[in-house]
């Protein structure tokens, strides 16, 4: 566990889209209002529906005062280093003070050359950052004899004049994730700023051990480098996964991870204003006292389990069934009714209904648990969908291609599911055992033989199936097309749009109607 002991800030991770250029500049002046202490902005200068990142943040520069500003991170393959620190410092000075310089080595190589730039390997990429810090800081170090000389094998700056200095000390972040880069972070920079959509449980913690290494055998103190992460989610009423649920679970785990895994500031990727506000009225208030209170107490928190990236094992605490025997406490997630699609795949109103519940009957704590775990993995397939939705986005803006977006959709539990077995049978079993078919362990074919009432609700669950299976499809064809049709990207949003209605419909539905049975005829 880790608490580097650095002040809290909280940031905006906005995209700089050009289709209405104001509305980026507005939510910039929004997030200023609201409190925000630092706004950022993608920077993919290859991205021709992005406006070009340092000529917007010298536009935002000029219509805010008091909010720090950065590129989230800047790409160094396309904006030459002694250049680039001309222009940071330039800005720095203009705006009192308010930019400090997030670093990428680079990535989507393919686009870097079409614009003119060089492609790099991994090895090389990290090589080329390490000169342009080196170049970076010697054009800032206007006290330092003699002109900028780095004599490097990717960038070469003999002789050139130093200065402008900035305003003040800019700090040098690195968007990093491998153990060279993360070296670097150590070794030479300000803050470390990766995205926790990237990251997979426990490369927080590695990430800080191999920079802390790094940071003293440079004879650096670890705490030099601020920890920064960029994080999205979901505001909802119930929680449904990291970072998905009230604003109280938000500042829970976003405190844990300050406390544990030392992160100081904390950067929201969205561009819904609501989000914003949410985020800097509601959220970062408590995660301050949280973490306040924590550091005045003077002890850590006991370690809890990692805000992980991937889908939680188990849903909140407070919406797990008491121990013992008693009255069925478990709770289905309701169907909010919001639909974004004009398509309907089914008619609601004909869904068949089982048996009431005997409202005599008590349940062991054995019994809710196994009920409970229907929601539990429903609950994982909502925060997928959340994920989907951003994969999409991240399809729009050209951050990921569509082929790029395919694989990764392939390897989620919504895609692998069997959907003709059930989405319960399919993840229950594939959990619970591994020396029994599915089709040996199949909770639909048990539940039917321990109750014939229940043969209606079932027929239309695994109908539903069946349809859900093809508005999957529809997905996969949409992302396929996108490279070659027109208005892909409407067909693609459509194509999510549907099956997050046919989606949380169904999953409400089947949890309404099977918790109670499978927690009073049990498994098997």
């Amino acid at each position: 566990m880790s608490d580097y002991g650095h002040p809290l800030a909280f940031g905006a991770f906005l995209t700089p889209g050009n289709a209405e250029p104001g509305r980026v500049v507005g939510l910039a002046m929004l997030a200023e209002q609201v409190g925000f202490d630092l706004v950022t902005f993608q920077d993919h200068p290859y991205q021709p529906a992005f406006l070009d990142t340092w000529t917007l943040m010298s536009f935002v520069a000029a219509r805010t005062d008091t909010v720090r500003l950065a590129a989230n991170v800047t790409n160094l393959p396309l904006r030459p280093p002694a250049i680039l620190a001309r222009s940071v410092a330039s800005l720095d000075l203009l705006s009192g003070g308010r930019v400090e310089l997030g670093l990428g080595a680079g990535a989507f190589w393919e686009a870097i050359e079409a614009m003119g730039g060089r492609r790099l390997s991994p090895g090389q990429g990290v090589r080329a950052l390490a000169e342009a810090i080196d170049v970076i800081r010697q054009v800032w170090d206007v006290d330092a004899r003699g002109g900028v000389r780095v004599d490097g094998e990717f960038h070469r700056v003999i002789g050139a004049k130093r200065g402008p200095a900035p305003a003040h000390e800019v700090g040098i972040w690195l968007g990093a994730y491998k153990p060279r880069m993360l070296a670097l972070t150590g070794q030479r920079a300000d803050g470390w700023l990766p995205s926790l959509s990237y990251l997979q449980p426990g490369d927080l913690d590695r990430g800080n051990t191999i920079i802390d290494d790094a940071a003293r055998q440079a004879g650096r103190d670890p705490a030099d480098v601020r920890r920064l992460l960029n994080v999205t989610g979901r505001f909802a009423s119930v929680g449904r996964g990291p970072l998905d649920g009230p604003a109280e679970q938000w500042a829970e785990e976003l405190a844990d991870l300050a406390l544990s895994d030392g992160i100081s500031t904390f950067i929201l990727g969205s561009d819904d204003p609501e989000d914003l506000r949410r985020f800097a009225a509601e959220v970062a208030p408590a995660v301050r006292e949280l973490v306040a209170a924590e550091r005045t107490a003077g002890t850590a928190p006991a370690p809890a389990t990692p805000v992980p990236t991937a889908i939680p094992a188990v849903p909140p605490a407070a919406r797990r069934p008491p121990a013992g025997s008693g009255a069925f406490a478990v709770v289905p997630t309701p169907d909010d009714g919001v639909r974004r699609s004009a398509i309907r795949v089914w008619d609601e109103t004909t869904r068949p209904a089982g048996p009431a519940p005997d409202p005599a009957r008590t349940y062991t704590a054995h019994d809710q648990a196994s009920a409970q775990h229907l929601v539990d993995v429903h609950d994982g397939l909502r925060a997928e969908l959340t994920r989907l939705y951003d994969l999409v986005e991240q399809v729009g803006t050209g951050l990921v291609d569509a082929g790029t977006a395919r694989s990764h959709i392939n390897t989620m539990t919504i895609r692998q599911n069997k959907w003709t077995l059930g989405t319960y049978c399919e993840s229950y079993c594939r959990v619970v055992t591994t020396h029994h078919t599915l089709e040996d362990r199949g909770i639909f074919p048990h539940l039917r033989s321990g109750d014939a009432r229940l043969a209606p609700v079932l027929d239309r669950l695994e109908q539903e199936h069946h349809a859900i299976h093809d508005v999957l499809e529809r997905v996969d064809r949409a992302l396929v097309a996108f490279v070659s049709v027109a208005d892909g990207m409407d067909e693609l949003r459509a194509a999510v749009d549907l099956l997050s209605d046919t989606l949380l419909s169904h999953l409400a539905y089947e949890e309404r109607e099977l918790v109670e049975p499978i927690a009073r005829l049990g498994l098997n």
